[in-house]
């Protein structure tokens, strides 16, 4: 396709429904009326090969995943809505179907969070990149909720339940899989796993609730909970002291990590992607906080895993035999 086409498609694909949005596609940039004086800006790539592979996922499971995994950052901040914008590179053999459906995937994910995709780009790419800029906004940066808040005495808990999504990516490739066809409740179990990995939901109302709840520091699991709750550590200069016996599981993680022979913990400490909330609040808050949640989505529970402590920076494991950790990035 000519790039003329591309970008008639795209204004048909994508919505602008934000009073906000001045101009959009087709224009050189973006035109938006800020909500704030202040901008939250943050940018997700995802390339084929590296953080999907195009032979497991559809097109449109690329998309949500896409965009949810930036959003996510927002959600950590404590924002819960705001403008995205897509850049794409299509390899060679693309098909038009293959992009408008990860195109249309995007904007329903947009649709039902408030975001608006306000612009973006598309080129040509040796593999199938989606790198997803999205931006908030707020009239008071004190009231973020950051990675280094967190204070000796702070609670520490998660959202949701933890290592669906690795175990998700296990059953893509078939390192997990139903072995009696007869099994209904394992088949459906996985079913969802797979759904956690491929289409992840980012909690943009509930890192408001939290927030407003008095969290005092937040960030989303992407690269598991034993790396990231690190980050939480280091970046408030305190340790984070947590228990794997009391990290929620859902019944799918448990059948596949005795699959994949691994303690079910283990698999939820280290497995990425999951894209909850780990954060970090007083006791005193406790109640107003687990009240904030579930208002915020009454199919989600905070469970508290831990507290923070004076100590080496970072997070240790009390019940742990060996050292844990998450995803790396390496370049």
């Amino acid at each position: 396709m000519r790039e003329l086409e591309l970008i008639g498609d795209l204004s048909t694909l994508l919505r602008a429904e934000d009073a906000r949005l001045i101009r959009w596609v087709g224009d050189d940039a973006a035109v938006v009326r800020a909500a704030g004086p202040y901008s939250v800006t943050s940018v997700d790539t995802m390339v084929d090969g590296v953080h999907f592979r195009c032979s497991e996922l559809s097109w449109a499971e690329i998309g949500h995943r896409a965009l949810a995994a930036a959003l996510s950052d927002l959600a950590a901040m404590g924002l819960d809505r705001g403008e995205a914008y897509l850049a794409l590179g299509l390899p060679q053999g693309a098909q038009r179907g293959q992009w408008a459906e990860l195109i249309g995937s995007a904007q329903a994910l947009a649709d039902r969070t408030g975001c608006t995709i306000a612009g973006g780009d598309i080129t040509r790419a040796p593999a199938l990149t989606v790198s997803v800029t999205v931006t908030g906004h707020t009239d008071d940066p004190g009231r973020l909720t950051t990675r280094d808040g967190a204070r000796p005495s702070d609670l520490v808990g998660v959202t949701g339940t933890l290592g669906d999504s690795a175990a998700g990516l296990a059953v893509l490739e078939e390192r997990v899989r139903v072995e009696d066809e007869r099994d209904e409740a394992l088949r459906t179990a996985l079913g969802q796993l797979r759904g956690r990995y491929s289409r992840p939901e980012p909690r943009l109302a509930v890192g408001r609730a939290l927030a407003e709840a008095g969290a005092t520091a937040m960030i989303d699991l992407s690269d598991g909970l034993a790396t990231d709750a690190g980050h939480l550590g280091r970046a408030g200069g305190v340790q984070l002291e947590l228990e794997l016996a009391r990290l929620p599981l859902s019944d799918g993680v448990v059948a596949a990590a005795r699959q994949l022979s691994l303690a079910p913990a283990e698999l939820a400490a280290t497995g990425g992607e999951d894209y909850e909330l780990c954060t970090c609040a007083p006791a005193s808050a406790r109640k107003l906080v687990e009240a904030a949640v579930t208002q915020a989505d009454a199919a989600l529970r905070i469970t508290w895993i831990g507290r923070v402590i004076q100590g080496e920076a970072g997070v240790s494991f009390l019940d742990a035999t060996s050292r844990l950790a998450g995803f790396e990035h390496t370049v």
